[in-house]
């Protein structure tokens, strides 16, 4: 799995998917294609879209602070190496058997496994 780490942000620090702002009048697919690229140096076929995902965010007295409407998409590698770009502070190819050992955004393990399914079926 290609992950990053955020580098700023409610979420630094921690693990996720690549991903980002949908620049105007590009399409959700090739904005994932950009922000992979983007963020981790990575060429990306993107093929599945997994899921929209909601974050919630509220602040301290629980009022809402932000909410993010993610669509998450699954592809396979074309070309590249990661390397931490934009927004991340790391990025780096993490065998699925290893995702739990990092502290991932919440959600995102989930994510992960439903979009490894969804390869798997490909594949077949």
């Amino acid at each position: 799995m290609l992950l990053i780490e955020r580098g700023k942000g409610a979420f630094k620090g921690r693990w996720s998917l690549p991903g980002g702002h949908i620049e105007a009048g590009e399409t959700a697919r090739a904005a994932a294609a950009r922000e992979v690229r983007e963020e981790a140096g990575v060429e990306a076929d993107i093929r599945h879209l997994v899921d929209v995902h909601d974050i919630v965010l509220r602040d301290r007295d629980g009022a809402l602070a932000a909410h993010y409407l993610i669509a998450v998409y699954c592809g396979g590698w074309l070309a590249g190496e990661p390397a931490a770009g934009s927004d991340a502070a790391a990025a780096r190819f993490v065998p699925l058997a290893e995702i739990a050992g990092y502290p991932l955004t919440d959600g995102a393990a989930k994510l992960i496994h439903k979009g490894w399914s969804l390869m798997q079926t490909e594949a077949r």
